[in-house]
């Protein structure tokens, strides 16, 4: 009776060995391998299998997700040999458990010092200027080669992200003082091509402002020109009316002559600075006689001409 006890236990304990080892239950985002005495079988998907006891068993657990893996900072020295620190950080998903388990020892290690690699390589390509300025290009470059290099890993890397760029402090404060020299250098820049704007606004101004005088000069010449001309014709039509009446035997024509000349010189010397007493000792008679003979002519020739005086 005990022996058939014990016997019942072993071979429920047996059989509760090989249903732990024979069922497995494969949790969502991974991929479990299967190995037969040591070589792969197979790869469980997430969910619930059976694999044979003591034939198989769960080579490599794969986790599916997307992982991030960082990168251990490391120093990079430039084209133009400035030497930088950097860190970075590599957004990866197993695709093929298969190949991630078996075509690379150690995958972690082997994608940091493969991404380290690459980044020296890409760094030490570029100017200092050229690599804090174009962190974009830094990662599609870095995720170009490294993306290549792991797919026989079954591996797909979705990013690669440098998360600082780090100079010297020395080399800091020189830029730094770089940048301002170069700010200083734009803002006289603008400065003076204000001025000169100015300047130029200015010499257009005082252009059309000659211009315009210069316009107006020519135009008071123009009417002064046809005022000449007028009094011009004007005295030419009386000197040959005056002409004609002395033609007549008119001899008030010559007093008209003579009363006119005696009229300017006493204008002349009225307008005179230095003349302020003037004593003329003149015969006032002949002089109004000559004017009456004006007035006469001056009413002969608004007869002839029909004009009234």
């Amino acid at each position: 009776m005990f022996f058939e006890s014990l016997t019942l236990t072993a071979v429920i304990v047996f059989a509760f060995i090989v249903i732990t080892t024979a069922v497995k239950s494969v949790p969502q985002g991974y991929g479990w391998t299967v190995e037969r005495w040591g070589k792969y079988q197979r790869t469980l998907q997430p969910g619930l299998h059976f694999i044979i006891p003591i034939m198989d068993r769960i080579g490599q657990k794969q986790n599916l997700m997307e992982q991030v893996l960082d990168i251990p900072p490391q120093e990079v020295i430039s084209a133009d040999n400035a030497q930088v620190q950097t860190d970075a950080v590599c957004f990866y998903q197993i695709l093929e458990p298969v190949k991630a388990s078996y075509e690379v020892n150690d995958l972690v290690r082997a994608m940091q010092n493969l991404v380290m690699t690459n980044i020296r390589a890409v760094l030490g390509s570029m100017e200092l200027d050229e690599m804090l300025s174009n962190r974009d290009r830094i990662n599609s470059d870095l995720l170009a080669k490294v993306d290549d290099a792991t797919d026989p890993w079954g591996v797909k890397v979705t990013r690669v992200e440098i998360r600082d760029i780090s100079p010297p402090r020395d080399l800091v404060d020189s830029m730094a003082r770089q940048m301002k020299a170069e700010r200083e250098k734009r803002a006289q820049i603008l400065e003076a091509e204000g001025e000169r704007e100015a300047a130029i606004t200015v010499a257009q101004g005082q252009k059309q402002s000659e211009i315009l005088k210069a316009e107006g000069e020519l135009e008071a010449a123009k009417r002064e020109a046809e005022a000449r001309e007028r009094l011009a014709e004007a005295e030419a039509r009386a000197t040959e009316v005056v002409s004609n009446a002395i033609s007549a035997g008119d001899g008030r024509a010559i007093n008209y002559f003579v009363a006119q000349k005696y009229v300017d010189a006493l204008g002349n010397l009225a307008a005179s600075d230095n003349n302020k007493v003037m004593m003329i000792p003149l015969d006032a008679a002949s002089v109004i006689g000559s004017i009456a003979g004006i007035s006469e002519i001056a009413k002969d020739i608004g007869r002839s001409t029909g004009t009234p005086v």
